[in-house]
């Protein structure tokens, strides 16, 4: 079950916001019903490059034995 200020990891790109699938984002707010999650995601500066409305099926949790990968945001317009 994912709850408020867990980790996800995105499923698919979201490139109108450059976000590519295996981003890792922060669950803001989950929806009574469950079925729909506000995501934040982040530099590692702390700036926000886009909070998103995310279905189930479009995230996953994050695994605490998976490896977090870098990667240049300079090119991302926010």
């Amino acid at each position: 079950m994912i709850n408020e200020l867990d980790l996800v990891v995105l499923g698919k790109d979201k490139e109108e916001y450059g976000l590519k699938a295996q981003d890792v984002g922060t669950v803001v707010h989950v929806y009574d019903d469950r079925k729909g999650y506000e995501v934040e995601f982040v530099t590692g500066e702390g700036k926000t490059l886009a909070i998103l409305t995310l279905s189930p099926e479009d995230i996953r949790p994050y695994n605490y034995s998976g490896i977090l990968h870098v990667r240049d945001t300079e090119s991302i317009p926010f």
